[in-house]
């Protein structure tokens, strides 16, 4: 059926229901059939109904119970008659292009039981005001279901929300455009069943009034930005089935209370800032069937005990920084139908027992530092439809049976020595006669090859400084040009204090030997780094007088720079250049970061420039940084590498070039063995560390690994008696 309603109805005085409903109808709505007394029932929704709601609609409907006018195309204001139909009980209008306030009439409504505004263009007076109209639509108290989603209201979410009745089951008040906090006597409404505020610009604390919603089945408020940690409230709601706060800034721990919620079947915390290990308690809720944990801070390993979530479906852990081995047990997961572990430091072999799961469709492992050859156990899994081993550390024949055979390249890039078909964008396998020839071959692979593409890497580095070495002349020559002063400020203990919210561990940035770094932002928008010193600690005096004693005397476009300083007698702290794009440490050891070969080039060239500098190139007493390593490699928004973390350095007497100390200097690997036993402070410590920091760079192995000792012996590599490493970069005389 389709043309317009016809005129003939508003004649139909006896009339009690017109359903007229999913009949493609176009036109404008018919006063007439307003003017019906007796109806008791319209229901015009899913047609093309266009125009406004008639002025007069309401005044002749006394015996109206329920309106339906959704997914229309009505445009216009809500018309205050609308209240005159005093028995109604359903009032559904959403869909439509509606616009203006909401009716503050609504009130006079007294049986409504369901009010859906949903999806107009509905507004409030004032962007910032309070809603107003929520104190009429108080008065009814029967109602249950309450629908003002994908309205650009604006506005704050008043107290007064509080005043509705126990009766109010369902709140749908997402993606209108909120702000403020959630107000606290949220918590008188006992009837919630559900709580729906997601895509809003809600911030602050979640209300830990929430725990007294007994009733409360599904939270869902994802995509504001709420802050503070997940209030252990959470836990008190026996009957919580879903539970969403993904897309904040909480911070924190995950609660370990949680494992009270065994009506708990949907749990999504994930794009949030939680720190600290997954609970155990966690894998503890056997009736679970969605876990998203997804791109936090959380760290640890996974436990064995994750084979108690019999019936799991999805569960995505994804972008982390969870290391050890994978488990086996998760094989024992029967119902998981999607897994990720993206982006996390998993190390050790991808286990055969994945193959047990036969209802899985979507495998991401990638981003991570697994080894060893992927099992052919998952040729068994027939309904994989997505499958992503990428930029790990696998090797050995890529198997092409089963659902395998129907990926490509991008699932298996970026790996140590995988091969297989030619589409796969691998070398071919090599077929070996017996087992000794590929042993030889497993070994040439995993130590020889390794050193060989190091050392071609340190031979590019070193023609690459020969041909800058001019440019490096010049730019030294403009240095004092191109720098810019830095600003003194004078920075209080109560500014700091203020700006770091008390030093709040949501704005830590790291910790190091001698204190913690904060981030705050000054008065006039400026974002720093604020490094407080740990008092209680014998050498942090020391650690502080040294770091200003330095920072006073350089300056440099690949040094940190200091802003200001706070000094008293029980506070000691530094104000520094605030880099975005944090420490070297993360982008070679997050799987969140990448780094190609042409930007660790240029880190390199930038820390070798500070280094010139320090030792040579400032004034007539060179500076030894004395612990170089990538986590004091700091990259400001450009990706230019700026040297940090002066606490240990010294500066050489003129003449000097050794200082006898009393103590080991610098991090354990970073410096050479017999500077750190005999005690000497040199500026060959930070030509031995420089080298280590270079192979660690275009290597991501750790001067603590083995096997990366066995492969280049740095420390004779820098007392080479003219290296060609030493004549080429700074004018290096001390290595001689």
């Amino acid at each position: 059926m389709a043309g317009e309603i016809p005129k003939e109805i508003g004649n139909l005085q006896n009339l009690e229901s017109i359903l007229l409903a999913g009949n493609n109808l176009s036109g404008p709505i018919l006063p007439t059939i307003f003017n019906i007394s007796s109806t008791i029932e319209i229901a015009l929704y899913e047609n093309q109904l266009s125009g406004h709601l008639p002025s007069t609609m309401g005044n002749s409907h006394s015996n109206l119970k329920y309106l339906s006018l959704w997914d229309n195309k009505l445009i216009g204001t809500i018309p205050n008659s609308i209240t005159n139909t005093s028995k109604l009980i359903l009032l559904d209008l959403d869909s439509n292009s509606l616009s203006g306030p909401v009716p503050k009439t609504f009130g006079e409504l007294r049986f409504l039981r369901a009010l859906n505004l949903g999806f107009n263009h509905l507004m409030t007076e004032s962007p910032t005001a309070e809603w107003s109209f929520l104190s009429s639509l108080t008065n009814c108290r029967n109602l249950k279901y309450l629908a003002l989603y994908s309205n650009p209201l604006g506005g704050i979410l008043p107290p007064l929300i509080g005043n509705f009745s126990t009766s109010l089951q369902q709140l749908f008040v997402y993606d209108c455009k909120l702000k403020g906090n959630i107000p606290q006597e949220i918590g008188n409404l006992g009837g919630l069943i559900e709580l729906s505020l997601f895509h809003n610009d809600l911030n602050g604390t979640i209300p830990t009034t929430v725990g007294r919603l007994q009733q409360l089945q599904g939270v869902f408020l994802y995509g504001n930005d709420l802050q503070g940690s997940i209030p252990d409230c959470f836990c008190q709601i026996k009957a919580l089935n879903t539970l969403w706060l993904n897309e904040n800034k909480l911070c924190g721990p995950i609660p370990q209370c949680l494992v009270a919620l065994i009506s708990l079947r949907d749990l999504n915390l994930g794009s949030n800032e939680l720190s600290s290990s997954v609970p155990s308690s966690l894998w503890s809720l056997e009736d679970i069937l969605q876990i998203n944990l997804s791109s936090n801070l959380l760290s640890g390993s996974l436990p064995s005990n994750i084979q108690n979530l019999k019936v799991l479906t999805d569960l995505d852990l994804s972008g982390n920084q969870l290391s050890g081995d994978i488990p086996t047990t998760i094989g024992g997961l029967k119902t998981l139908a999607t897994l990720s572990l993206a982006g996390n430091q998993f190390r050790g072999p991808i286990p055969a027992s994945f193959g047990n799961l036969t209802s899985l469709k979507s495998l991401d492992l990638s981003r991570n530092d697994l080894s060893g050859e992927i099992p052919k156990t998952l040729e068994a899994l027939l309904q994989l439809e997505l499958l992503n081993v990428s930029h790990n550390r696998l090797e050995g024949e890529i198997p092409t049976k089963g659902p395998l055979k129907n990926f490509s390249s991008p699932s298996f890039l970026g790996n140590y020595a995988l091969c297989g078909l030619s589409r796969l964008q691998v070398p071919p396998c090599k077929q070996y006669n017996n087992k000794g020839s590929k042993s030889t071959a497993l070994f040439f692979l995993r130590y020889i090859f390794p050193s060989i593409i190091s050392s071609i890497l340190i031979t590019i580095f070193v023609i690459f400084i020969v041909r800058c070495r001019n440019k490096r002349i010049a730019k030294k020559l403009n240095q004092e040009d191109l720098l810019s002063p830095a600003t003194w400020r004078r920075t209080s203990y109560l500014d700091i204090q203020r700006a770091t919210n008390g030093f709040n561990e949501c704005n830590l940035l790291g910790t190091g030997s001698f204190g913690s770094v904060y981030k705050m932002t000054l008065t006039d928008g400026t974002n720093v780094a604020i490094k407080v010193f740990n008092l209680q600690l014998e050498r942090a005096f020391r650690s502080f007088d040294s770091e200003c004693e330095v920072l006073r005397n350089v300056r440099h476009r690949n040094l940190v720079k200091i802003i200001s300083s706070c000094c008293n007698t029980d506070f000691k702290a530094l104000v520094l250049e605030f880099m975005p794009n944090g420490s070297l440490e993360k982008w070679l050891y997050s799987q969140e970061f990448f780094l190609d070969i042409l930007k660790r080039l240029n880190i390199m060239i930038d820390v070798g420039l500070a280094l010139e500098y320090l030792h040579h190139g400032h004034s007539s007493t060179p500076v030894v940084h004395c612990d170089l390593k990538p986590s004091n490699i700091l990259l400001d928004e450009d990706m230019v590498a700026h040297v940090s973390d002066f606490d240990i350095s010294k500066l050489l007497g003129e003449g000097d070039d050794s200082v006898t100390q009393t103590m080991t200097m610098a991090t354990i690997g970073y410096m050479a063995p017999e500077y750190g036993s005999e005690g000497i402070v040199s500026v060959k410590c930070d030509v031995y560390s420089y080298g280590v920091l270079l192979m660690e760079t275009f290597t991501r192995k750790k001067p603590t690994d083995e096997m990366f000792k066995e492969e280049i012996n740095l420390k004779n590599w820098v007392e080479v008696e003219e290296s060609q490493v030493c004549m080429e970069w700074a004018h290096l005389s001390d290595c001689r």
